[in-house]
C-alpha cells in the first residue's frame, strides 16, 4: 500500500513539473522523457489511431492529385478538340498564299495547339504514374505499419506488459507481508519464525525489487523503441509527401513554361504577318481588280462623233435679266445664244446643271423680231424681242436688259 501511494506522489509530481516546463521542451523529449509508469502507458492504441489518421490524411492527398491528373487530361482533350477546329489547308486555297501567309500561321496555330495538348497529358500521365502510385505505395506501406504495430500489441509487447505487471503485483504483496512481519516483531518478539524474520523478509522485498524494476525497463525500453521506430516512420511519411510535391511543382512549373513559350511564339508568329500581305497577293494574281495607280477618267477628254462640229459650240454666254409678262418686273438668268439661232434660258450657268435640265425658256432668233435698243443716253441698256405666235396662240418674247444697267 505503501509503496503504490509512494509510486502515484511520484507521478504526479513527475507530471506537475512536466506541465511547468512543457513550453521549454520539444514534442520528442515530451513523449519520452515523461516520468509515467510503463505499465500505465498504452502506446500501441495510441500509435495506431495516430497512424490511421495518417493513412486518411495520405488518401485525400490521393484523391487530390487523381483530380489534378483529371483536370489535366480534361485540358488536354479539350485542347486537341480545339485545334481540330484549324482546318489547314484553307479550302479556299485561291484566296490566301500557300506559304508565308496567314495559312502558315494558321499552321502554326493547329501545331502548337497540339503541343499543348500533348504538355498536359504528359503532365496528367505523370502525375497518374508517378504521384498518385508514390502516395499509394506509401499508403500502404502506413497500413502495413498500422498491422505491424496491432501485431506487437498482441504478442512480446503484450508478455513483457504482463510480466511488469505480476512483478508489480508481487512487490506489493511483500512488502505487505513486511508490514507483518516488523508488526509481529514488536509486539510479540517470541513468536517471530525464521521465515518471518523482518530482516529475511526485507531481503526478499529487495530481491523482488529488483525484478520489478528490471522488467519495467525491459517494458520501457520496449515502448521508447516503438515510438522511436514511429517517429521515425512518420518523419518518412512527411518526406514522402513533401517529395511527392516537389515532384508535381517541378513538372508543372516545366508545363507551364513550355505552353507560354508555345503562346509566345504564336503571339510573334501572328504579329509578323503585314496586314496588307495577303491583299497585296490576292489582288496581283487577280484579272477582275484594277490597278489602284490607274488614273481616273476625266469626261472632258472623252472624244466622240460630232464632239466639235460647229453646230454645237455655243455663239455667246452670259447673264441678262428678262421682264416677266405680268408682274412687269426683271429677272435675272443665264443664257445661252446657240449656232441654230436659239437664245436659251437657264436658271444657273453650272455645267451640270446645264446637262441635266432643259432650257426654262427659248427664243427661236430667226422667228424672231428684233425691237431698237436702248438710246446711249439711258440709264438702262434694254432691247426687245418679239417671237411669232405659238401653237395655242401666245407670244414668246420679252425685253431684255443687261446685267447691273
Amino acid at each position: 500500500m505503501y509503496y503504490n501511494e509512494a509510486a502515484s506522489i511520484s507521478r504526479a509530481r513527475s507530471v506537475s513539473r512536466a506541465s511547468k516546463h512543457g513550453s521549454t521542451v520539444s514534442r520528442s523529449q515530451s513523449l519520452i522523457k515523461k516520468n509515467v509508469a510503463p505499465q500505465d502507458l498504452r502506446p500501441s492504441d495510441v500509435l495506431i489511431e495516430r497512424f490511421v489518421a495518417w493513412k486518411a490524411i495520405v488518401k485525400q492527398l490521393i484523391a487530390y492529385f487523381e483530380g489534378v491528373a483529371d483536370i489535366q487530361n480534361n485540358i488536354a482533350r479539350e485542347y486537341t478538340k480545339l485545334g481540330a477546329v484549324i482546318q489547314v489547308p484553307f479550302r479556299a486555297g485561291n484566296q490566301f498564299l500557300g506559304e508565308g501567309g496567314l495559312q502558315d500561321i494558321y499552321y502554326n496555330i493547329r501545331d502548337k495547339t497540339r503541343v499543348i495538348a500533348d504538355q498536359h497529358a504528359n503532365l496528367g500521365r505523370t502525375i497518374d504514374s508517378s504521384i498518385v502510385q508514390h502516395l499509394q505505395k506509401l499508403r500502404t506501406e502506413i497500413k502495413a505499419h498500422i498491422k505491424a504495430r496491432m501485431s506487437t500489441k498482441t504478442s512480446s509487447y503484450t508478455l513483457i506488459l504482463s510480466t511488469a505487471v505480476e512483478q508489480r503485483e508481487l512487490s506489493a504483496r511483500m512488502i505487505g507481508d513486511l508490514a507483518t512481519s516488523i508488526s509481529i516483531f514488536k509486539n510479540n518478539p517470541m513468536s517471530v519464525t525464521a521465515k518471518s524474520d523482518p530482516y529475511v523478509a526485507n531481503m526478499g522485498v529487495a530481491r523482488q525489487l529488483q525484478k520489478q524494476v528490471h522488467e519495467e525497463n525491459a517494458l520501457q525500453k520496449s515502448i521508447i523503441i516503438m515510438q522511436q521506430n514511429s517517429a521515425h516512420f512518420e518523419e518518412g511519411i512527411v518526406r514522402a509527401i513533401q517529395s511527392a510535391w516537389q515532384t508535381y511543382d517541378e513538372w508543372q512549373s516545366r508545363m507551364s513554361s513550355s505552353v507560354q513559350d508555345s503562346w509566345r511564339v504564336l503571339g510573334d508568329t501572328m504579329s509578323s504577318l503585314a496586314p496588307d500581305r495577303e491583299w497585296i497577293s490576292f489582288s496581283a494574281r487577280s484579272d477582275h481588280l484594277m490597278d489602284p495607280e490607274t488614273p481616273l477618267r476625266n469626261p472632258e477628254t472623252i472624244m466622240y462623233p460630232s464632239k466639235e462640229d460647229p453646230s454645237v459650240i455655243v455663239v455667246h454666254t452670259g447673264h441678262l435679266e428678262r421682264k416677266k409678262r405680268f408682274t412687269r418686273t426683271y429677272r435675272e438668268a443665264y443664257y445661252v445664244l446657240t449656232p441654230a439661232g436659239f437664245l436659251h434660258e437657264y436658271a444657273s450657268s453650272d455645267p451640270e446643271h446645264i446637262g441635266n435640265h432643259l432650257p426654262v425658256f427659248s427664243l427661236f432668233l430667226p422667228a424672231c423680231t428684233l425691237g431698237p435698243p436702248s438710246s446711249a443716253s439711258a440709264k438702262s441698256h434694254k432691247f426687245h424681242i418679239e417671237g411669232k405666235k405659238d401653237g395655242t396662240g401666245t407670244t414668246k418674247g420679252g425685253g431684255f436688259k443687261l446685267m447691273g444697267s
